[in-house]
């Protein structure tokens, strides 16, 4: 075959996708690893940055490569790690990203604490140390991290799930959108991009028939419609995000996260990502809803909600 012809179907091969996968120990590396392995993906735990240099000589893979590295690396160097996703970038044939799992401090010492197991940091210390230790070690990362993801929440499963619909093939290329509520009283959710106060909303918490009940609801969604306030804004928040959408698509992000939060984070939150998610979805966006407090609830028994004695209890 002439060369020539050898070059050009190179050229017009899509990049080769690489994804740097980190965090803190305890975050979930290890399921997002074997996710996108389940996705196609060739997997690479453990890697020395050292011999990523080696591994990528040569034309670009043909397919996607999942590359997992963290502190515990021998050679590992927060500066080393986004110096060398910043030069594969820059590389023809590559289309490189870094995600992040993150994790609150708190959750990850429960974590260990379930397991039993040492922090690879502090193998002979309170595993706080090593937690705090690592989570400032990898703040550079985090910050350049071009998918974030909090797991704090989230099951094994469901960050399978995640992983899914970000990193799945025919997904390639599109902006990825979550859409979800949260409680102010519990702090901003971490890797939130947009982020709306909807407190000042009529608020169902003052319903006695209304408030064991979530912003899903419709006669809840309802009770807060009646804000004349409430049109007006939930008009505005849609015109925003048909306007920025299309320009982070363009500019290359491929997950936008899109919080409402409200006091209790059951009622004005939930009705305001529901109504958003709906409309996304309509306009054509691959949208997933979050729901922080209320999916972290106990659920209730049958017939709770309607008997006010299990109410006060």
């Amino acid at each position: 075959m002439p060369a020539t012809e050898t070059t050009q179907r190179t050229d017009e091969r899509a990049p080769a996708r690489i994804v740097f996968v980190t965090g803190p120990s305890g975050a979930g590396r290890s399921t997002a690893i074997n996710a996108l392995e389940d996705l196609g993906f060739e997997a690479i735990d453990n890697l020395p940055l050292s011999l990523l240099p080696r591994l990528l000589e040569g034309p670009p893979p043909e397919r996607p490569m999942a590359l997992g590295t963290d502190a515990r690396n021998r050679d590992y160097s927060a500066a080393g790690l986004v110096a060398a996703y910043e030069r594969l970038g820059e590389a023809p044939g590559y289309a490189p990203e870094l995600l992040y799992l993150d994790c609150a401090a708190d959750v990850l010492q429960r974590r260990y604490s379930e397991t039993r197991r040492r922090h690879p940091l502090a193998p002979d210390a309170d595993p706080a140390q090593g937690i705090a230790q690592e989570l400032s070690l990898l703040g550079p990362v985090r910050a350049r991290a071009s998918v974030l993801i909090d797991t704090s929440g989230l099951t094994p499963h469901e960050l399978r799930a995640e992983i899914t619909r970000l990193f799945a093939p025919e997904g390639a290329g599109r902006l990825a959108i979550t859409v979800m509520s949260f409680s102010y009283r519990r702090g901003l959710p971490t890797g939130a991009d947009l982020v709306f106060d909807c407190r000042f909303l009529r608020n169902p918490h003052w319903a006695p028939d209304l408030r064991p009940r979530d912003g899903r609801d419709p006669r809840v969604q309802g009770y807060i419609a009646a804000d004349p306030r409430f049109a007006p804004f939930r008009d505005r928040v849609a015109e925003m995000a048909d306007l920025l959408l299309p320009a982070f698509a363009e500019e290359g992000k491929s997950h936008l996260t899109i919080a409402f939060g409200c006091t209790g984070g059951q009622h004005r939150s939930v009705a305001m990502a529901e109504i958003l998610s709906a409309h996304l979805a309509e306009a054509g966006w691959p949208v997933s809803k979050r729901h922080r407090e209320v999916d972290q609830r106990r659920p209730e028994p049958a017939g709770a909600a309607e008997r006010p004695e299990a109410n006060r209890t």
